[in-house]
């Protein structure tokens, strides 16, 4: 704390990414990245851009990108706005779409970094409880508000709401905007990408860090009608002319030209997720339906954030909340197949009658 910070900087209350250890031969499990990698091609691109050309400012407008994202959803460039991940892409949406004097609704188990941006940017937040089965219940969102945001399928929980839930919910609330944040969908969730051209007040938000393996690459992109896609324009060249890189563009585009190996990868993801889920229930565990690439669990005969430092001792990691309702979950990332095995082996151990004893 600083006597020359403003006022606003005492009352924030930053988000906390997923720990990154420095630790030989870790397995990490915390942040839901792809075990897979990007597309081979992805990476030539990225190579073939470091020329140069790097000297000079990059396309303000991402036109190449922008244009290969709206090909694959079947929209036109004016439709799609791209930013440095979809963090970036969510703060210019929440100054742009949905400060209007109204709270903003959002499920109260659900990212944790939409609160942050509705303090940052002095917008009062409404959490809408989740029921008992941590579902998202339509008709909680009915209420007078500046907007709504859900994830779709949510985060930690990894629930999906089906598409009919979605367009009800943008019929509740006809004169605000809904975001629904899909950073999870290929892995099981039903896009709204298809509703666009019959609802201007849905705005899709997407990322290329989950399921095409680029998260150090940061590109996030949003979708929806052309007028709100300018809104974001606006709060953007306001902010930073250039927030996508030469070689983001590049890899980002390419991802989109290689199918096979999307498929492939997001397929098998989906394969082990099922596997784990079996073999973390066999061990004692509940674990929620997943649509992701991460399984939310808990064991009703052992603290978590124990579980949790057990397998940090064994440079395994994966993510514990301490927060309501939640706190004896664990949320783990679905690896390789041999970085599963050795998560349920120290689970085996930690859950054990041995440990009972203990």
């Amino acid at each position: 704390m600083s006597r020359f910070w403003s006022p606003l900087l005492n009352q924030l209350t930053p988000y906390v990414p997923g720990e990154q250890l420095a630790v030989p031969n870790l397995i990490k499990l915390n942040t839901n990245e792809n075990p897979y990698g990007p597309s081979p091609r992805a990476l030539q691109a990225i190579a073939e851009a470091a020329g140069d050309a790097l000297r000079l400012y990059p396309d303000p407008h991402a036109t190449a990108l922008r244009t290969a994202i709206a090909a694959r959803h079947g929209l036109a460039p004016s439709q799609v706005f791209v930013g440095n991940g979809s963090d970036e892409v969510l703060a210019h949406v929440f100054q742009a779409l949905l400060k209007h004097g109204l709270p903003v609704l959002f499920p109260d188990v659900s990212y944790s970094f939409y609160p942050v941006y509705c303090k940052l940017f002095g917008i009062e937040a409404h959490p809408v409880p989740v029921n008992a089965s941590f579902e998202i219940e339509v008709d909680g969102y009915k209420t007078p508000c500046g907007g709504v945001i859900i994830a779709n399928p949510n985060a930690p929980t990894g629930l999906a709401l089906p598409l009919a839930d979605i367009e009800r919910l943008l019929q509740l609330q006809p004169d605000r905007v809904v975001v629904i944040d899909e950073a999870y969908v290929d892995f099981g969730g039903e896009s709204a990408v298809r509703l666009l051209d019959r609802y201007p007040n849905l705005l899709v938000v997407q990322t290329l860090s989950k399921s095409r393996g680029l998260a150090g690459l940061r590109v996030g992109y949003a979708m929806g009608s052309s007028e709100l896609i300018e809104g974001l324009e606006r709060v953007k060249e306001s902010f930073n002319s250039y927030p996508v890189d030469r070689l983001a563009m590049a890899g980002a585009a390419a991802s989109f030209d290689d199918e096979a190996w999307f498929e492939h990868t997001r397929q098998a993801v989906i394969r082990t997720r099922g596997e784990l889920t079996a073999s973390l229930q066999a061990l004692g565990f509940e674990v929620l339906p997943s649509a992701t690439n991460f399984v939310f669990a808990r064991h009703a005969g052992f603290d978590a954030a124990a579980l949790a430092q057990g397998l940090k001792q064994r440079a395994i990691m994966v993510r514990h909340f301490r927060l309501p309702r939640i706190e004896q979950f664990l949320r783990i990332t679905v690896g390789t197949d041999a970085q599963c095995s050795a998560l349920l082996d120290a689970l085996r151990e930690l859950t054990g009658p041995q440990a009972k004893a203990a």
